[in-house]
């Protein structure tokens, strides 16, 4: 592949970046990633101060390539986790989950490059404005948190790549080089991928947790909980229960309540599949095997390949 704006701005190789996942996204999965041409992202959504800390330096040791870190803003140590990856010379941020006015003059101002999350041609056009370097767009078939208008990738990325005139990165329901394609050709410079990153030896998530991705059909998973925070999650028990909370006219508070704390982690890194928050995306039911890191970049950019030479030979109408 040719360079393009997102491999110049990041200095990859390929624009292919790993989502910085919770309870997913550590060192080892973000090197792996960055060693192999992509860009691998460390998720502090999910790490302590202390503990992003160590994930920064060990990922400095194991790759010379870059990496970055996905800090959702509404996290309660935010301005720890700020100063951190400052002090660490992190020169790559992702943000997501609040509003990229509070920290995106801080970062840059210290050397980095910022990247913003958005599910919305509305919060686009904001976090442009706000000096941002780059856009992930991120449609509502995507794992985990989500935004609340339930916008496909497809729909979303001609919206806002129309909108914006920074590059653009699509994400949500990108599994395979195919998919990879396509979202290109709707006119996004490059992918996140989540999902299928989950499915990977490096993947600091629970065993317990990649089989069930493993097992995942179509319909397995839903966007719930849009009073609280929207999330997409499987259907297991815990999923079931907070169904039927609907069901019963439950109210905001019942919803929090039975939420509770700790339940992502609970699932997703401790491995419990009938109390635990299992999130993943629509594009887990294409998943069906646990490979390295590696093999998932040279999957994506062959099968990218062959498909391009492909259509370009057989619908190439005039």
């Amino acid at each position: 592949m040719n360079q393009n704006k997102i491999t110049q701005l990041l200095e990859i190789k390929y624009p292919i970046i790993q989502a910085g996942m919770v309870w997913t996204s550590g060192w080892r999965l973000a090197s792996s990633v960055s060693n192999n041409g992509g860009l691998g992202l460390i998720g502090a959504g999910s790490m302590y101060p202390d503990i992003l800390r160590e994930h920064i330096q060990k990922c400095k040791k194991a790759t010379d390539k870059p990496f970055g870190v996905n800090v959702p803003l509404l996290y309660p140590n935010i301005e720890k986790l700020m100063e951190i990856i400052v002090e660490e010379k992190v020169s790559i941020v992702f943000t997501a989950a609040g509003n990229p006015k509070l920290w995106t003059e801080h970062l840059k101002s210290h050397g980095c490059i910022v990247i913003h999350v958005v599910s919305s041609v509305k919060f686009a056009l904001k976090a442009q404005d706000c000096g941002v370097d780059a856009l992930v767009a991120e449609g509502f078939e995507a794992g985990g948190h989500n935004g609340r208008e339930e916008t496909t990738t497809m729909t979303l990325i001609p919206l806002i790549k129309k909108a914006i005139k920074i590059p653009l990165i699509a994400a949500g329901g990108i599994g395979s080089g195919p998919a990879m394609l396509a979202a290109i050709a709707l006119g996004a410079d490059g992918v996140q991928v989540g999902s299928r990153f989950v499915a990977t030896p490096e993947a600091s998530s629970h065993l317990n947790f990649k089989e069930e991705v493993l097992r995942s059909k179509q319909g397995s998973t839903l966007l719930t909980l849009k009073e609280l925070t929207p999330v997409r999650m499987i259907k297991n028990p815990f999923y079931k229960k907070i169904s039927a909370l609907y069901k019963s006219g439950a109210d905001i508070d019942e919803l929090r309540k039975t939420l509770g704390r700790g339940r992502a982690k609970k699932g997703m890194f401790e491995g419990d599949l009938i109390e635990g928050e299992l999130e993943i995306g629509q594009v887990s039911a294409q998943i069906n095997s646990i490979i390295p890191a590696a093999d998932i970049l040279k999957e994506f950019i062959e099968s990218y390949n062959k498909t391009l030479s492909s259509l370009t030979k057989m619908y190439a109408f005039k």
